[in-house]
């Protein structure tokens, strides 16, 4: 397995236990704040399409459709939950497009704003980064998920 597959493997399990973590709550726990900060389970799964979005299509093309206006708190959502995950899976596979089709060394077309600006030198970097943030929000959507119903030990098997 060459490194692209294996970036594109780690990428798709963190993807996976986000959904995996979450799978078999209902919508009021997948609307619920467990933590002080606010953010709910399903906040968090619209955040990592937004983040997806941002950073293999707006930081690494330089394009992206438009979206419609939001205006819900940071990591939360009035969105449906189909709505929700139907927009992660299709922000995801619009990533992995992206990642079939770039060369890991490939300059990104567009800019984030500082700190990462300095940081992401090539499309390795972007996908890395991604890596890290996906298990970064798996872990919360971890412990929110004990928090909620008590449930412990979940993910891809």
């Amino acid at each position: 397995m060459g490194e692209k597959e294996a970036l594109a493997a780690f990428l798709a399990a963190q993807r996976t236990s986000v959904q995996a973590i979450l799978e078999g709550l209902d919508e009021a726990a997948l609307r619920t704040a467990v933590l002080p900060s606010g953010w709910t389970p399903l906040g968090m799964v619209e955040h990592l399409g937004h983040a997806e979005r941002h950073w293999f299509q707006e930081i690494v093309t330089g394009r992206a459709e438009p979206l419609p206006e939001g205006g819900d708190l940071p990591m939360t959502t009035s969105r449906s939950v189909e709505e929700v995950f139907a927009f992660y899976r299709e922000q995801c596979a619009l990533s992995d497009a992206v990642l079939a089709a770039t060369p890991l060394t490939a300059v990104p077309v567009g800019r984030h704003p500082t700190p990462f600006a300095d940081q992401i030198a090539e499309f390795r970097d972007v996908v890395l980064h991604m890596i890290e943030e996906t298990a970064r929000h798996a872990g919360h959507l971890d412990v929110a998920r004990e928090l909620l119903d008590g449930t412990t030990g979940l993910g891809p098997r």
